[in-house]
């Protein structure tokens, strides 16, 4: 039987097109962090990411039905990195605040933890600056912690001590460099009260308030504009949310559920 060529190319072009479009892989989702801040994202000793962020992020993939990509970058870039379209979402332990609002939105609060001084038991510190006049305090560079100790201590008399990443923080403290810390109550735990170079360290005071520095929880960031993306993750983080995924990863990581209620 004799075939007409023009219809021969025709089915094998038809079937290729159908192979490759059953063969595409799922869309990317590129989520951009700081992985030096543990237990919300670090790297393991083999380098891979690690942490609840992390866990949220993949789960939130998931039922995007997306595929994760992680883009490391310096925190107090990430929002001009955001901006610049190296990554779709930032998924860092970003603190939502007001001013941060007005550059990009935000996925209601994912969780809330509180933000405390850390310091050695024997110095007797509290967290104010009458307390701290003439003291060294350090902090992750672009974080609202930052921003609450430039507003309310550092014109005070305290000097305010930026770094990088959170383990050069606590590094410091332990050798003495300086005399506090300021960051989330649970780095604070696995990073340094946990081990036993912190068995001498303790909080200091209760912990801080302001909305307008330190915000009202921690979200994902996405650029203005970005409508759809902030619809579809809103829906995966209420499903996820929902069946108790969230709440289930809280409690691996922070023995305790810090999600966000509203």
């Amino acid at each position: 039987m004799k075939w007409n060529k023009t219809l021969v190319l025709g089915l094998i072009a038809s079937c290729s097109m159908l192979t490759s479009a059953g063969a595409q892989p799922p869309q990317v989702l590129r989520m951009g962090l700081n992985p030096t801040y543990p237990p919300f994202e670090s790297k393991s000793p083999s380098g891979e990411l690690q942490g609840f962020d992390i866990d949220v992020g993949n789960a939130v993939c998931k039922k995007m039905n997306v595929k994760c990509m992680w883009v490391e970058n310096d925190f107090d870039g990430l929002i001009p990195a955001l901006q610049a379209r190296k990554f779709d979402v930032v998924n860092s332990a970003m603190n939502i605040t007001e001013k941060r609002k007005q550059i990009i939105d935000f996925t209601p609060p994912i969780y809330v933890v509180p933000i405390q001084l850390v310091a050695r038991k024997s110095a007797r510190l509290q967290p104010v600056a009458e307390s701290l006049k003439g003291k060294s305090i350090g902090v992750m560079r672009g974080t609202t912690q930052e921003a609450f100790l430039q507003k309310h201590w550092a014109r005070s008399g305290v000097e305010v001590v930026s770094y990088q990443d959170q383990a050069q923080v606590f590094a410091d403290l332990v050798a003495g460099r300086i005399d506090g810390a300021v960051q989330e109550s649970q780095t604070a735990l696995d990073g340094l009260l946990a081990k036993p170079e912190g068995r001498e360290f303790d909080f200091a005071g209760a912990p801080l308030v302001d909305p307008a520095t330190l915000g009202v929880g921690s979200g994902m960031g996405i650029r203005k504009g970005d409508d759809a993306l902030r619809e579809k993750l809103l829906a995966a983080l209420a499903a996820l949310k929902q069946d108790g995924t969230l709440s289930a990863l809280s409690i691996k990581y922070f023995k305790r559920d810090i999600i966000a209620k509203d």
